[in-house]
């Protein structure tokens, strides 16, 4: 990966954080200050606290990212230390997707009279579980650069034994 790919990356990546970080502080002051309305219209609280954690999901794929960019970097991707990172993002995307279709229960009584949302928002729900399974899908791939790179370098040091 070149320098210029892993800097713009970085930089989306530095963006994303600061991003999710500042909505962070927004719900959490509103949360905190207990501004949720009385006339009962929507569930303010829980509603805030379920995108709060999905906000934090997105925040542990943004660093488990940095991390895997910096190994790409050293030209340590392929090792055992990778999986931890990749496990993590598989992990935090699917407590979004569950977190998702917590929302979506939770929004369901408000749009009885359109369910069509309700069914739109469970299949964005399952999109990023199919997201997750991509990711899983991705980490069988590298198990297996893992395993090809370590059978290489047994293959090497035999060959060096035999030069």
């Amino acid at each position: 990966m070149g320098k210029l790919t892993v800097r713009a990356l970085r930089a989306v990546l530095v963006v994303v954080l600061a991003s999710t970080v500042f909505v962070q502080a927004v719900l959490g002051w509103t949360l905190v200050s207990g501004t949720d309305p009385e006339d009962g219209s929507l569930p303010l609280t829980p509603l805030r606290v379920i995108v709060i954690l999905g906000v934090v999901t997105a925040q542990v794929v943004v660093v488990c990212v940095w991390r895997l960019v910096t190994m790409v970097r050293r030209g340590t991707v392929f090792s055992h230390a990778a999986f931890r990172y990749v496990d993590v993002v598989i992990g935090a995307i699917t407590a979004a997707a569950l977190l998702w279709f917590a929302l979506t229960a939770l929004l369901a009584p408000h749009h009885q009279d359109n369910p069509g949302i309700t069914v739109i928002m469970g299949g964005i729900g399952m999109a990023v579980l199919g997201g997750a399974l991509i990711v899983l899908v991705l980490r069988m791939l590298l198990a297996q650069a893992v395993a090809r790179d370590v059978e290489a370098a047994q293959m090497q040091a035999e060959l060096d034994e035999v030069i």
